[in-house]
């Protein structure tokens, strides 16, 4: 980032951070605490004096162009060294205490709670304390400190990242796809959601896909489902990072039911250290993952008789 000086700026760092990891200039002025117009004409200043465009601007928001993604390393190398400066060698003390985090069971499980022991090594008075039944908590009545969200929060005082894209594949088991090859799903038993679930992409999809029959076994977990679809009980809509290194094999890769991934944190406690470390812990996790969240690292489908 450069200033129209020459000299790097770290309010440029700041405005290019919040549009990239909000995603449109609204979140990035609420995270920041500046107006529409300021943070709309800083990016704007910014691109010129470069003379690249950072970011593609869309009805839905703003997205990293080829240009804005190879900065954004370089800006969160600014962003880590501002907060070590304004911080200084105090910070590692502070942090400790419990932090309560909300997020789905599928990321605590399969994710999260596996990389924790790197997060205790750096902090081991840090104590992390998960609840994956997110229905039933509430970040604006301090049921939780921060949250991992598949829908983005609308509403209440909050900050918001945007951390990338959970995708999903219908996925079955090799002996159940050798005896009932896949060329299309007429034919095949589908592994849905129980109704309170109904409101889900995924659940909506498999609706749509039966066409009015019934599923082979409909479940209230993805846990569930996963065990169900590597017992051979039909096919299931799955994330990818759960379907593939199970052994399942995707028959159709794109559903359309893909999900954003959104770190919500309290205001009031979005700077407090001890949440600001399972913050960042948090966000580096999933950028580290995205390959395999997202399904980019999949290995290739197998043909199947008639595709």
């Amino acid at each position: 980032m450069i200033s129209e000086n020459g000299r790097l700026r770290w309010d440029d760092a700041r405005v290019f951070l919040a549009i990239a990891r909000g995603g449109t200039l609204s979140a990035a002025a609420a995270q920041l605490g500046l107006g529409l117009a300021t943070v709309s004409r800083q990016i704007e200043r910014l691109e010129a004096v470069l003379g690249l465009t950072l970011f593609s601007r869309h009805q839905s928001g703003y997205r990293l162009t080829d240009d804005g993604a190879a900065l954004l390393d370089r800006a969160a190398a600014m962003e880590q060294a501002a907060a070590a400066f304004a911080e200084g060698s105090a910070a590692q003390a502070e942090v400790a205490g419990r932090v309560r985090l909300a997020t789905a069971e599928m990321l605590a499980s399969a994710l999260i709670i596996p990389a924790l022991p790197a997060l205790r090594r750096r902090h081991p008075d840090l104590a992390l304390e998960i609840a994956t039944d997110v229905r039933a908590v509430n970040l604006h009545r301090r049921d939780a400190d921060l949250a991992i969200r598949m829908v983005k929060p609308e509403r209440g005082n909050v900050t918001l990242r945007r951390l990338g894209r959970l995708g999903f594949g219908l996925y079955g088991a090799p002996a159940y796809l050798a005896a009932r090859p896949f060329t299309g799903l007429g034919g095949h038993d589908l592994i849905g959601w129980c109704e309170t679930r109904a409101h889900l992409p995924a659940a909506q999809w498999i609706e749509r896909a039966l066409r009015g029959r019934p599923p082979a076994l409909a479940t209230t977990t993805l846990g569930a489902q996963l065990v169900a679809a590597k017992a051979g009980l039909g096919l299931a809509v799955l994330p990818h990072f759960l379907g593939a290194p199970d052994g399942l094999i995707c028959v159709q890769p794109e559903l359309g039911v893909d999900q954003e991934i959104w770190l919500a944190v309290h205001a009031d406690l979005a700077r407090t250290p001890r949440v600001r470390v399972v913050a960042d812990f948090l966000a580096e996790l999933i950028h580290a993952s995205r390959a395999a969240l997202e399904g980019s690292n999949r290995p290739e489908t197998p043909a199947t008789e008639g595709s």
